[in-house]
């Protein structure tokens, strides 16, 4: 059979899609393109295209339905490497004219607590941190004289793992890059668990786990107590809207990719 013959018209995969999210305080065309002129410093490569999500959570006040020019928006994100492609966090009344510009409707709520880079000390702060430095005194130490030891072969690093102690509730979603993820608490409806490797879950599995994100074939799913709305391995998902089969439901399950199908098989923990 030939590579044409074999080949099939269309296939529909799970994938998880790095995207910047531009968090806008306001909506005003002006001040918005002074704003990204400041952050890329007028370098019009420093960012390449990169998908974009435009966040509404910290805009004050909040937008009405027509007070947005979404074309001129979209194109000047783009004219600075920024490719709006969802929209979070916006009024409700917003969604229709949001869908009719080409944008999707992003339904992940903002975490609760973002990380913060540290501050940047002042130029006067850094003048007394130099001025320090050049009050110590460096003394030399003495030459020491080490025999010499057999070297020994460092230990092999582990693997990368996450681990998640709480419930992973309705809405959040967790994602292990380049790792493993061990749920040691209940993942629940409306959920997502992603990682790059396998996902071993020691609570009830529900929601979705999409496991070798990034295209590892090899990678499993394993629930010690199996209820997942969606599984997926290296994009092959299935879904569950009719629940698990008898034999599998609420029991130690491990999903893997054999074939470019995904089995579910029983795990025996006797």
């Amino acid at each position: 059979m030939s590579k044409n013959q074999a080949r099939k018209p269309l296939e529909i995969k799970i994938s998880t899609v790095v995207a910047v999210a531009a968090l806008l305080g306001e909506t005003d065309y002006s001040t918005l393109s002074a704003a990204l002129t400041q952050i890329t410093g007028g370098t019009p490569d420093y960012f390449e295209d990169e998908f974009t999500l435009l966040d509404f959570s910290a805009t004050d006040p909040q937008p009405e339905p027509g007070s947005i020019d979404w074309p001129a928006l979209i194109t000047l994100f783009k004219s600075h490497g920024l490719n709006p492609v969802a929209v979070r966090n916006a009024p409700s009344t917003l969604e229709e004219e949001i869908r009719s510009h080409g944008l999707a409707i992003d339904s992940m709520p903002t975490p609760a607590a973002a990380v913060q880079a540290p501050a940047t000390p002042s130029a006067e702060q850094t003048q007394l941190a130099l001025d320090a430095l050049d009050e110590k005194q460096v003394v030399k130490p003495e030459p020491v004289i080490v025999a010499p030891v057999p070297v020994q072969a460092a230990p092999l690093p582990a693997a990368h793992t996450m681990i998640i102690d709480t419930p992973v509730r309705t809405g959040q979603r967790i994602y292990a890059r380049g790792a493993d993820l061990v749920l040691m608490a209940m993942v629940n409806a409306g959920a997502e668990v992603i990682a790059d490797g396998s996902i071993h879950a020691y609570a009830p599995l529900r929601g979705r786990a999409l496991a070798g994100a990034s295209g590892n074939t090899n990678a499993r799913i394993f629930a010690m107590v199996m209820e997942a709305e969606l599984v997926s391995i290296a994009g092959v998902y299935k879904t569950f809207e009719q629940g698990w089969p008898a034999n599998l439901v609420k029991k130690p399950v491990q999903v893997m990719l054999l074939n470019d199908k995904l089995e579910m098989r029983p795990i025996s923990i006797t």
